[in-house]
C-alpha cells in the first residue's frame, strides 16, 4: 500500500509541477475556443452600417442593453439619454476588445476582471431585462447542470477569476512585456547567476 501512495504522490507531484505553465494557456485556450467568437459574434450584431457602425450602433444593441428603456421610450432609441449611447457604444467595444486581450494574453488580469463584471452585467439585464425563465437562469445544488447563466457561467467566471489570480502564462505578450522595456520585472539574483 505505502507503494502505491508513493507511486501516486510522486507523479502527481511532477504534474503539479507543469501546473503554472500549462494552466493558464489552457484557461486562455478553454476561453478562445468557447467565449471568443461568442461575443465577438454578439458585438457584430450591435455594430450600426457603415464606416462608423462602431460608434453609431444599431438599433438592437440599445434593445440588447436596455430593454426596458427602450420599451419605455417607444422603441426609439434616439429617445434614450445620451449616457445609454456612451454605455451601449463602450459595452459593444468591450465585447471585442477583452476578450481579444485575454488570447493575446495583454494584460490579461485586468481584462479578465472586466470580463467578469461585464458577464454579471449581461447576466442581470438577461434576468432582470429580457425576463430569463427559471430554466435559462439554473439553480445550483440541483441534479441538472444545462443553466444558461447560473450554470454555465460559473465556469466562464472561474475560467476568468484563475486568469485574474494567475495571469496569462509564460507564452502570453504579458510575459514578454515582464521581460522587456523600462517596466521589466526585476530578476532574481539567484535565477541570473
Amino acid at each position: 500500500m505505502n507503494t502505491l501512495i508513493s507511486l501516486h504522490n510522486a507523479v502527481f507531484h511532477q504534474l503539479e509541477k507543469l501546473a503554472p505553465f500549462i494552466l493558464p494557456h489552457f484557461a486562455r485556450f478553454v476561453f478562445a475556443a468557447v467565449l471568443l467568437v461568442y461575443y465577438w459574434n454578439s458585438g457584430l450584431t450591435k455594430l450600426g452600417d457603415g464606416i462608423f457602425g462602431f460608434i453609431n450602433l444599431d438599433f438592437g444593441a440599445y434593445f440588447q442593453m436596455f430593454p426596458k428603456a427602450v420599451e419605455a421610450a417607444g422603441y426609439d432609441a434616439s429617445q434614450l439619454p445620451f449616457i445609454y449611447k456612451i454605455i451601449a457604444v463602450f459595452g459593444t467595444w468591450a465585447e471585442f476588445i477583452l476578450p481579444l486581450l485575454i488570447v493575446l494574453g495583454l494584460f490579461t488580469r485586468l481584462a479578465a476582471l472586466g470580463m467578469i463584471g461585464f458577464i454579471f452585467v449581461q447576466s442581470y439585464v438577461d434576468i432582470t431585462g429580457h425576463g430569463a425563465d427559471e430554466a435559462t437562469i439554473g439553480a445550483w445544488f440541483d441534479n441538472l447542470s444545462d443553466g444558461t447563466i447560473l450554470d454555465q457561467r460559473a465556469f466562464w467566471v472561474f475560467t476568468l477569476t484563475y486568469l485574474v489570480f494567475k495571469g496569462a502564462g509564460a507564452l502570453s505578450l504579458d510575459a514578454i512585456l515582464s521581460r522587456v522595456g523600462p517596466w521589466a520585472q526585476p530578476q532574481d539574483e539567484t535565477q541570473a547567476a
